[in-house]
């Protein structure tokens, strides 16, 4: 196949562009400078700029799928006017920038797999939240119900899509996990808040697994959750990363420490409660390496962190 892929050099499409090469599969990273003009790395590159509202369709001539992973981090807090406008932006204008490109070419991609967010959903209360769930309210929600209307340009010219509504994302390259290491290792970690508030997680080589399946079902659009079968509560994902580095966590911190000093980030990230479920994966024949909790962080902390890119 060739793939162009936009946040090629992220954590998730670093991942995803080691694992299409290393299976001979042709990459085209979609990048905000000029290309290098000599050939030195083992993929082609394609400069976009969405914030000047361009995109070079030619290098997506020929490409059998566009996986559109960009998007500004959520980062921490303080949650800014200027932070919030940069994370909504980044994610829904650039997406439509994208998808109006696409849908102007002659002959567009057939297949585009669009990241969005698992806070699709809100705060779930511990219900189980399927793709069939409706949205929930808060920020990220509703950034991440814009982003995936961003897409309709595609949509409307015949394009397969598929919104890739992730989890938290596990690997100690990066995201949560290379945060929290250090304090877990220093027997500084601990629950936050009662812990009983549900989090949805999917290890990165499950997140790659699953957009390689998706790209090879172009079938199956609409949202997709990308997320382990098997939710854990805050104090049991707590436990098992103190399990498995071998060090105590001892250190709760409290939901009114976080709320006071986070706001509207620690509603909407620390102490959301957001239990989801891969139903359509599932059902589509998916089978996770890393189902459980323990099994995936087995293997994290058994590998060492991967350097940026590919």
């Amino acid at each position: 196949m060739r793939v162009a892929i936009t946040g090629a050099s992220g954590l998730i499409g670093g991942a995803l562009t080691a694992s299409l090469l290393a299976d001979g599969h042709s990459v085209v990273r979609m990048v905000r400078h000029p290309p290098r003009a000599e050939r030195t790395t083992r993929w082609e590159e394609a400069e976009w700029r969405p914030e000047q509202g361009r995109v070079d369709t030619v290098a997506l001539h020929g490409a059998d799928a566009v996986v559109h992973l960009a998007g500004a981090p959520i980062g921490t807090a303080p949650w800014t006017r200027r932070r919030r406008s940069l994370i909504r932006r980044s994610r829904v204008r650039g997406t439509r920038i994208l998808c109006r490109a696409i849908a102007a070419m002659d002959t567009p991609p057939p297949r585009l797999l669009s990241a969005s967010g698992m806070n699709f959903y809100g705060d779930t209360g511990g219900t189980v939240a399927t793709e069939a769930a409706p949205p929930g309210t808060g920020f990220l929600s509703e950034v991440a119900q814009a982003w995936e209307a961003a897409t309709a340009p595609a949509e409307e010219a015949g394009v397969s899509v598929a919104h890739l509504r992730t989890a938290v994302v596990l690997d100690r390259s990066g995201g949560l996990l290379r945060s929290a290491l250090p304090l877990y290792r220093a027997g500084l970690g601990g629950r936050l808040g009662s812990g009983a508030q549900y989090m949805s997680w999917i290890a990165l080589r499950d997140h790659v697994g699953a957009t390689r399946f998706l790209l090879e079902r172009p079938e199956i659009t609409g949202p997709v959750n990308l997320c382990a079968p098997e939710p854990v509560s805050n104090a049991a994902f707590t436990e098992a990363l103190g399990r498995a580095l071998g060090r105590p966590t001892p250190l709760p911190v409290p939901a009114t420490a976080l709320r006071a000093a986070l706001g509207d980030f620690a509603e909407e990230t620390a102490l959301l409660d957001l239990r989801a479920a891969p139903e359509r994966l599932v059902n589509a024949g998916y089978s996770f390496t890393f189902p459980t909790i323990d099994s995936a962080l087995s293997d994290i902390l058994a590998r060492p962190a991967r350097r940026g890119g590919a």
